[in-house]
């Protein structure tokens, strides 16, 4: 059988040449990226010439460059024109950078905040046009939520609502499951889960009629089971899966919905290291005696030591997550998730592909090193003499934190 022949010499380079042409033809980002995609190949070229039967070579080499160049391409936009877009939790955060790039762009924003005398709502109110609204929401009080809800519909009569950001979101204290108070899954549900869902019903049937698109900032603690953060992931979890539901009975609508799933970024609340000390303290005065005997107050300052050395860790530039969400508001298709942030991809394949315990050590390390709690080390008095202890002493009230 008679094999193809491969261009070679000025025949090889009027091929290249054409194919340069096209790429910046193309919409492709001119960088590191597409230079490395270039490079990847023409080493996969040379391969498949000395491996592969040249039609098999020449079906991998055009289906690899097909895949490589299409990730690579910048995805279609939409115009911004006249789109409103409703974001929560602009105090601080991706919700204030976001809002401030989208303000820029030409949307018309409406920009809620726990409270309008905030440094982030002044900053907003100085540095955006006149176009960006400061609304003053709590997520935790149902009259609050009526009246953005009715403000935007009257707002955006004219010109429709295109975009709900759901963006604010709440974690109060960093320990075991055991030792946070039923009242903290409360409050990270009230605000994560259920002030999320309030948003996105009250608003679709704006949302439908333009056809527009739903993002929320969900979080990796949703996905995986991060030390410590049982409350703040387990709120986090309902919302993702809530979106997705969403996401699939809403497709007839013509309305598309992401979720970003960022890794650790420095917002104002990650960077609070006072806080955090102060909700430590607050966790130390009112857990139960039998809890505290059992753990040991060494096994809560651990967890909070591990829990700010791995904050010192965070990104400190927020731009991937304020383009992932403007990308979800603007591309012609959007993706269903995106994931902002390095090392999420590991992260995720740890979780998805090696085995549990592997993936429980992994989270662990990264995150919050395992201490032992007092009740099991040697040489202390076992759990059930410390609840006799907490029974003869008596229990103390959990507490009931407010969102902040």
């Amino acid at each position: 059988m008679e094999s193809w022949p491969w261009p070679s010499g000025g025949a090889w380079l009027l091929v290249a040449a054409r194919a340069l042409l096209q790429l910046l033809r193309s919409d492709l980002r001119l960088g590191c990226p597409l230079l490395a995609a270039l490079v990847l190949l023409a080493a996969l070229d040379w391969l498949c010439q000395r491996l592969l039967p040249p039609l098999a070579a020449l079906v991998v080499l055009a289906a690899t460059g097909w895949i490589v160049l299409s990730r690579l391409a910048r995805p279609q936009r939409l115009p911004v024109a006249t789109r409103a877009v409703l974001i929560t939790g602009c105090d601080s955060g991706f919700g204030n950078a976001t809002a401030k790039k989208l303000d820029a762009m030409g949307f018309t924003v409406l920009a809620t905040v726990l409270d309008l005398n905030s440094p982030g709502a002044l900053e907003l109110r100085t540095c955006c046009s006149s176009r960006l609204k400061l609304l003053q929401m709590d997520l935790t009080k149902p009259a609050d939520i009526s009246r953005v809800l009715e403000f935007t519909k009257v707002h955006t009569a004219s010109t429709g609502l295109w975009g709900l950001v759901n963006n604010a979101g709440q974690n109060i204290f960093v320990a075991d499951a055991e030792l946070c108070p039923v009242a903290t899954f409360r409050t990270c549900m009230e605000v994560n889960f259920f002030g999320a869902l309030e948003m996105t019903k009250g608003l679709l049937p704006l949302l439908r009629r333009s056809s527009g698109r739903i993002v929320t900032v969900s979080s990796p603690a949703g996905d995986m089971p991060f030390p410590c953060l049982a409350a703040y992931g387990t709120s986090k979890a309902a919302l993702t899966l809530l979106m997705g539901n969403f996401s699939c009975e809403l497709l007839p609508w013509g309305v598309k919905v992401s979720i970003i799933q960022p890794a650790c970024f420095k917002t104002e609340s990650v960077k609070d290291v006072h806080r955090w000390e102060e909700r430590k303290q607050q966790l130390l005065a009112t857990l139960p005696r039998e809890l505290l005997q059992a753990y040991g107050e060494d096994y809560i300052e651990h967890l909070n030591r591990q829990f700010l050395h791995s904050l010192s860790q965070a990104l400190p530039d927020l731009s991937p997550v304020v383009d992932a969400i403007t990308d979800a508001l603007l591309a012609a298709q959007p993706r269903r998730r995106y994931y902002p942030g390095h090392g999420l991809g590991l992260i995720y394949f740890i979780h998805y592909y090696l085995p549990e315990g592997l993936r429980q050590r992994f989270l662990q390390s990264f995150f919050i090193s395992p201490s032992v709690p007092r009740a099991l080390q040697a040489g202390q008095p076992g759990l059930t003499s410390a609840r006799d202890i907490a029974q003869d002493q008596g229990p103390r009230p959990d507490p009931s934190p407010t969102a902040q």
